[in-house]
């Protein structure tokens, strides 16, 4: 079996014409983290698109800043408390939970996802 590759996503040879156009269109679509969509959800473009359109939180330079500005929009943290918070931990625990996963592009670049 002869495995092509497009933009760092890897097919088969017996995807097709029309599933290679629409991945290329896809990948296209969604340029910072598209292919590694794809290959987070093993080729399933259909879960791909629903992952991009719908869970999709935004990029952050990492999971706890994500983890931060969920809490501070979602909360009120009393100042004498807010030193005491480990958002390293809680991005950790909400993608051991199952709740987000990331796709990490580059450096600072790790693009959230929740998990639905």
């Amino acid at each position: 079996m002869i495995m092509k590759a497009l933009a760092g996503f890897i097919f088969s040879e017996y995807a097709g014409l029309e599933t290679a156009h629409e991945i290329a269109c896809f990948i296209e679509e969604y340029p910072d983290f598209g292919s590694e969509l794809l290959n987070h959800f093993s080729g399933d473009l259909e879960e791909a698109r629903t992952a991009a359109e719908e869970n999709y939180c935004g990029c952050y330079p990492s999971l706890a800043d994500f983890a931060e500005e969920l809490t501070e929009d979602t909360t009120q943290i009393p100042a004498n408390l807010a030193y005491y918070i480990d958002y390293e931990r809680m991005g950790r625990d909400m993608e051991l939970n199952g709740d987000v996963f990331t796709l990490e592009t580059g450096l600072e670049e790790v693009h959230i996802f929740w998990n639905h």
